[in-house]
């Protein structure tokens, strides 16, 4: 046990009353959410029960639910205990998790993964909750239905469910699969879920990279604490939530989360700004021998593509462009921060996945205004471009059929690609040339 960072020792304040329950003990969850709790101004009426697997809850449990925080910035690192997980357990302990569902004190349920909907574990769920409500289950969403479940043969009223995970539409993607699974396990608590579970969806961002032995070592020689689980994360956080608490909440806004009625913008902008920049860099920037984020973004042409992309994107994110100087400054400083290092051959992996949601609606809006979208234009040509073998390695699930489409004389695996995209873009003559010369540019790029 880590005597270094026991309540008893007074390393932190007392462990907080818990009043809310989290699925998905990681570190994205230690280094956003219990980060947002801790610094609210009522953090010490709001402890966290967090469920994970056992290694990670095993030794945060012998803290005492203790840990400490690595903040990483470009020009040193900073520490600081959180203290806001009052009780850590193995996802497997079920009995602990329908306890403190049927609590009527906790107000909230953070979940950062809900698994692939079609697992087959899932369809075992769905069997065993058939047969006993109260049955021990395995995935995420089985253990969040039978603690709802719980919740209402104990009738402990009203509970709010925010997803925290990074996919678009979380809230009603949670909903939906929740729903879903409760039809198939008994009608009648999907009426229940109607009175009394409300849903909230989000927009949460922070980088945590993994904190391997070198973080460990950091802790001990910077605070003389033996912590054996730290967690690293960037300075920047963001947390927008859009939904109700009937139950109550602590104060996250007090600690910089936004609250909002309409969470499509905040989505956009991440999308947009953040994850389409980051498609970007990781094809030019690899395409220009660059192997990280921090690397491309101090090279000039890379700095230059990435603010037509921004000026292009900006224009199509309506009450999100409030503050947009200030968010595209904090994402250079982001981006260029030596020591989180982002590879850009694994931000380039999926390409056919991600640039769907990332690039193509500001696309389509541009080209609906009568514009030629050249940011975005540009960086379908890098993508291109990396298909044809220039960059960073091709890893893609569609990898087979785009490299193929790809090769050959440029302008007809430009137009070959963007039709497998969709066909729109294939049939857009205007588009496809823009896309063509962008292409021809990175050509000329790579061998210069």
């Amino acid at each position: 046990m880590s005597s270094e960072l026991s309540r008893r020792a007074g390393a932190a304040r007392p462990a907080a009353p818990v009043r809310l329950i989290h699925l998905g003990l990681g570190d994205f969850f230690r280094a956003h959410q219990a980060w947002y709790t801790e610094h609210a101004p009522d953090g010490e009426e709001w402890g966290f029960a967090a469920f994970g697997g056992h290694e990670a809850s095993d030794r945060l449990a012998a803290q005492q639910g203790l840990y400490t925080l690595i903040t990483r910035s470009a020009h040193g690192d900073r520490f600081e205990v959180i203290a806001t997980v009052s009780e850590a357990w193995p996802a497997t302990d079920h009995d602990a998790l329908l306890r403190l569902f049927r609590a009527p004190e906790v107000a909230a349920v953070t979940i950062t993964e809900l698994g692939a909907r079609d697992h087959p574990d899932v369809r075992e769920d769905v069997a065993a909750l058939r047969a006993d409500p109260a049955a021990p289950v395995r995935t995420t969403r089985g253990r969040l239905l039978a603690g709802l479940a719980a919740r209402r043969r104990a009738d402990a009223g009203p509970v709010t469910l925010v997803a925290c995970d990074h996919t678009a539409g979380n809230g009603a993607i949670l909903s939906r699969l929740l729903y879903e699974m409760a039809d198939e396990v008994n009608q009648e608590l999907t009426g229940w879920l109607d009175e009394n579970v409300s849903v909230v969806a989000t927009v949460a961002d922070r980088v945590t990279p993994h904190t391997g032995p070198s973080g460990l070592r950091a802790v001990a020689e910077a605070t003389g604490r033996d912590d054996r689980v730290p967690v690293t994360a960037e300075p920047y956080a963001e947390w927008v939530l859009a939904g109700r608490f009937p139950a109550g909440r602590p104060r996250w806004e007090d600690a910089g989360a936004l609250l909002t009625a309409d969470l499509t913008p905040y989505e956009h902008r991440k999308q947009w700004l953040v994850n389409g920049s980051c498609s970007l860099l990781a094809y030019a920037g690899s395409i220009r021998e660059h192997a990280t984020l921090a690397e491309a973004i101090g090279d000039d042409a890379c700095r230059g593509w990435l603010e037509r992309w921004w000026s292009e994107a900006g224009r199509h994110l309506g009450r999100a462009a409030a503050g947009l100087d200030a968010y595209r400054q904090a994402l250079l400083e982001r981006i260029a921060n030596p020591r989180i290092r982002h590879s850009l051959a694994r931000i380039a992996a999926d390409g056919s996945r991600k640039l769907p949601e990332r690039v193509l609606p500001v696309l389509r809006a541009e080209r609906a205004a009568g514009r030629v979208p050249e940011g975005a234009a540009l960086i379908l040509a890098a993508w291109i471009s990396h298909l044809r073998g220039h960059g960073a390695p091709v890893s893609d699930p569609r990898a087979a059929e785009l490299t193929v489409l790809a090769a050959g004389p440029l302008a007809e695996g430009a137009h070959r690609v963007l039709d497998a995209l969709d066909p729109e873009l294939g049939a857009d003559d205007t588009l496809v040339a823009a896309v063509r010369d962008a292409a021809t540019r990175f050509d000329r790029v790579r061998v210069s």
